[in-house]
């Protein structure tokens, strides 16, 4: 390195360029200052940092932002301010720091060297004999830690709460509700973007208005933009201007949205529990009649459509289940009253094989199992059905009260099995991913799709129970030892096995159905005694032995209900319906579908 000498070129050189810095450091002092300060709020934006402290030893405490530095003050209007700034953030964190404050959550820390630091505090928990609590950063909840790494934990006596009173807590709901709202409008799901803008709508806050406008004009889903058209009307349909007002019940009249009846009617007849009265405008009356008048004709349609999909989806559900019964009591003449369980042991089959896949495989694969599930369900359910073919049921064909006695037994010592093995509280059984949801098809019609999975199961189980027994070898042998056995006998076929075959074919077909009525109800022991007698009733009705038959039975059937539970009611609905079918039988004791040559064979 090179020293100047006193009185050198280079040292004039220096206080020639240190006058010229002060210089220009005087003339632009306040820009420099100005600049300065964006420097220094520059790396967090609004968030400001703590004073330095002077113990080395105590982790560094964390920043501060200035909105919530202002709760820890007394004065309630300043504090006020300060969470509905917080609350038009948009922050996802500063909507769980909002959560936390709400229960009391914020504390001052009291540090060795006086120091006053806002922080947040998390379960009191004890260390040497001393209640202690771990801190966190209010914004963020990012962990306070020593130097090494390891939790820091102050005693409670180091710390004061932050306490919301009363009317501060109500309005820290509402900014986390409007908070959460924001956030969700934002969100990848149509679903919660659908369900954030009505949620905005129905709370009717002018202030909503630019960020659902906003929204508006980007949102690209169908539905989604549905509602936030919708809650901006909601909202509009209160504005002081009755233009305004009428140009929003005429809107809201067009997107035909039943959520919108309750505002209108509160247009035209006013609400005495809100103390709201009617509005004095002629007008805005008029076009919300006209608005109420629209949806609810409307709303007839799309009820009409929901209850024609329930009474499918309802339809199916019967047809799945009096499939395997159907061959079992129809071609076999075996009232098998453990068919129930059978399905409850496709269920828990369903069960088992999701706990292996969470157990054994990635969380990615988590969403395949049930397709695992359903061939597992079958086979698991026809080897049972197969066993109680070979161990009782063989030495009970032509005694029919016999089998139902023994199948009943078999029945209760399932259940019993399924109580001791899995316990007698309902087990859960998680649908995958591809199976939740559903799909809108227009205003007031939703269609699950874990009821468009088991309509679509229905008709493939159909098609294939056809085709196994009207195009395959096999079915061939059992309709033949159906229609006359000693018959078949003589012709080389092992009646014994098509016996056999048939109880299992017809025993996993009740194990699809559990399987498949996993993802709409509960599992437990008592799954198959709910739908036993339903099962009975499709087969009877539609002819005891004919496909085709049951097929029918299920459609009236399943329709029927649907439309008769709004009428009377989920318990009278069924009453009136087993009256139908009582009466229906005196008139066709043989069901839809009769079968034709029975009495040949038994004279």
């Amino acid at each position: 390195m090179l020293y100047a000498t006193p009185g050198s070129e280079s040292e004039l050189g220096a206080r020639r360029f240190l006058l010229l810095l002060r210089e220009r450091v005087v003339r632009h002092s306040k820009l420099i200052g100005l600049c300065a300060m964006v420097i220094a709020i520059l790396p967090l934006g609004a968030f400001a940092q703590s004073p330095v402290f002077s113990d080395p030893s105590l982790p560094t405490p964390p920043m501060i932002h200035p909105h919530i530095s202002a709760l820890a003050g007394g004065d309630l209007a300043i504090q006020k301010e300060a969470i509905v700034a917080l609350g038009e953030t948009g922050d996802p964190k500063v909507l769980f720091f909002l959560e936390e404050y709400r229960v009391g959550s914020l504390h001052i820390w009291i540090r060795p060297d006086g120091q006053r630091v806002l922080v947040m505090g998390g379960a009191e928990t004890t260390q040497a004999g001393e209640d202690v609590i771990p801190l966190f950063a209010p914004y963020g909840m990012i962990d306070i830690l020593h130097e090494d790494g390891s939790a820091f934990y102050v005693s409670l006596d180091d710390v004061e709460v932050v306490r919301p009173n009363r009317r501060l807590r109500r309005v820290v709901k509402q900014q986390i509700d409007s908070l959460r709202n924001r956030i969700h409008l934002t969100d990848p799901s149509s679903n919660v973007r659908r369900s954030a803008a009505m949620d905005l709508g129905l709370r009717g806050n002018p202030d909503a208005i630019p960020l659902l406008e906003e929204r508006l004009s980007i949102e690209q889903n169908k539905w989604a933009l549905l509602a936030v058209d919708t809650a901006i009307n909601l909202i509009k349909v209160a504005d002081e201007d009755p233009t305004v007002r009428v140009a929003a019940a005429i809107r809201l009249g067009e997107l035909r949205g039943e959520d919108a009846v309750p505002a209108l009617m509160q247009i035209i007849e006013g609400s005495e529990d809100d103390g709201i009265e009617p509005d004095t405008d002629e007008n805005v009356r008029v076009a919300a009649v006209a608005a109420v008048k629209r949806i609810d004709n409307w709303a007839f349609y799309a009820r009409t459509a929901q209850t024609l999909f329930r009474g499918l989806s309802l339809s199916s559900i019967l047809l799945l289940m009096a499939l395997g019964l159907a061959i079992v009591f129809g071609l076999m003449g075996v009232i098998n009253m453990a068919h129930g369980e059978l399905m409850m042991i496709g269920a828990y089959s369903t069960f088992v094989v999701q706990h292996i896949f969470l157990a054994y495989f990635p969380q990615s694969a988590f969403d395949y199992y049930f397709i695992a599930a359903l061939p597992v369900a079958f086979l698991v359910a026809g080897v049972f059905g197969l066993a109680i073919e070979r161990g009782v049921i063989r030495f009970l064909y032509n005694r029919p009260l016999e089998t139902l006695l023994v199948t009943w037994g078999i029945g209760l010592i399932l259940q019993q099995t399924v109580r001791q093995t899995f316990g007698a509280a309902n087990v859960d059984v998680s649908s995958p991913s591809w199976l939740s949801g559903g799909a809108q098809l227009m205003v007031g019609v939703f269609i699950p799709y874990n009821r468009l999975f088991i309509i679509g199961l229905t008709i493939v189980c159909v098609i294939a129970t056809y085709l196994f027994l009207f195009r395959t070898n096999t079915g061939l042998k059992i309709r033949a030892v159906t229609q006359n056995r000693e018959m078949s006998a003589c012709l080389g076929i092992r009646t014994g096995h098509i016996d056999a075959l048939t109880f299992a074919f017809g025993a996993g077909l009740a194990g699809l159905a559990g399987a498949a009525l996993s993802q709409v109800g509960n599992v437990g022991p008592d799954l198959g005694q709910n739908y036993i007698v339903d099962s009975f009733m499709v087969v009877v009705t539609g002819g005891v032995g004919k496909l085709s038959g049951t097929v029918a039975a299920a459609l009236g059937i399943g329709s029927l209900n649907k439309f008769l539970e709004p009428l009377f009611g989920a318990v009278y609905g069924k009453v009136f319906i087993l009256g139908l079918v009582i009466l229906f039988l005196q008139w066709r004791p043989s069901g839809f579908f009769p079968a034709k040559g029975r009495g040949l064979e038994t004279t």
